[in-house]
């Protein structure tokens, strides 16, 4: 008699996911790989139609016709745009991103650090913006119609308004200059030390970014907050006496999260394009300012794959926001099935 195995009756089968979340996934990754495709070519036309010759930007007006010429063979910018897109599509799916046609050096070793640098300004950006903006979203909720309310809604709107650049501008006169010189008024990294040694570099750009992405994340804070607040769960929990703090957090809060969330990731996703203005403004070396000295140089590949990094990003995180929110939202899900 063969014996069977025994099998825990404690054990559970692991969770699977459900096929509609499965499908409705994958059809938003299909549709994130159409745009880039799509984005690559608008990237490689609008490249090719920049004003100018890359010859002569990187070799100067006095350059010989036979030394522009060979710079032009070399980089294959004498070829017929079709074959360069697909020469250079091919190399792109690869994982080649070219070389520099502005520096002696591959695209991939002039972005990395630029990259690093960029991730830590966004990730400073975030910790100082987000937090602040869902507390102010929460306490105007409580506090709606009051003088907290009204003055935070106008605060905010007046913020809404405001470019990067101006905020930018506003807090170096504030915060660099003889009102208040703690923090200095530009961001000249040395790229030969670290940049958590540099941290005081990092935090007026960072204020920046934070002062910037706060209006859009407090206003759908309060009014999500606003919409649970009023709603019989919350009343009921305060019938039974539950404080008003852990009704806050615990009942009204997870239950408006979800607008939230999606305000947030909308906000992160926004952040790159604005990094690029501001990251010029204090001419911080991350990603926004290589786009902008690439395009002054007319550097091609750098200019294509700065693009398409900028757009993977949006496109990643506005899908995952996307997949998030259906998740924590049970109408969504209710409606998938």
């Amino acid at each position: 008699m063969v014996e069977q195995p025994l099998v825990s009756r404690s054990s559970t089968p692991p969770r699977r996911i459900p096929a509609p979340l499965l499908k409705f996934v994958l059809r938003r990754i299909v549709l994130g790989v159409v745009i880039m495709f799509v984005i690559s070519i608008l990237v490689f036309v609008a490249t090719q139609a920049l004003p100018g010759d890359a010859a002569v930007a990187k070799l100067g007006r006095a350059a010989t016709p036979v030394a522009l010429a060979a710079f032009r063979a070399h980089y294959h910018l004498s070829e017929p745009a079709i074959e360069q897109y697909f020469s250079w599509l091919g190399d792109l799916l690869q994982g080649k991103l070219g070389y520099s046609l502005s520096a002696p050096e591959s695209v991939t070793t002039l972005i990395g650090q630029r990259i690093g640098n960029s991730v830590v300004l966004l990730l400073f950006a975030s910790l100082i913006g987000i937090p602040i903006a869902i507390a102010l979203g929460i306490v105007s909720a409580k506090r709606r119609d009051g003088v907290f309310d009204h003055a935070t809604s106008f605060a905010i709107l007046g913020l809404a308004g405001l470019p990067e650049f101006v905020i930018g501008i506003s807090l170096t006169l504030l915060l660099a200059t003889n009102v208040v010189h703690i923090l200095p008024a530009t961001s000249l990294l040395n790229p030969q030390q670290s940049i958590w040694s540099q941290l005081k570099l990092v935090l007026l750009p960072a204020f920046t970014l934070a002062i910037a992405i706060a209006p859009y994340i407090v206003r759908m804070t309060r009014a999500s907050m606003i919409e649970a607040l009023e709603s019989d769960y919350v009343a009921m929990a305060r019938l039974k006496g539950v404080r008003e703090r852990r009704v806050l957090l615990r009942y009204a809060f997870p239950n408006a999260s979800a607008p939230t969330f999606q305000a947030i990731a909308l906000s992160l996703a926004y952040l790159m394009g604005g990094a690029v203005v501001v990251e010029t403004v204090f001419q911080y070396p991350g990603v926004g300012l290589a786009l902008v000295s690439a395009i002054q140089n007319r550097d091609l590949p750098t200019i294509q794959a700065l693009v398409l990094l900028i757009t993977l990003v949006y496109l990643t995180v506005s899908i995952a926001a996307d997949v998030l929110t259906t998740i924590m939202t049970p109408r969504l899900r209710t409606q998938m099935k």
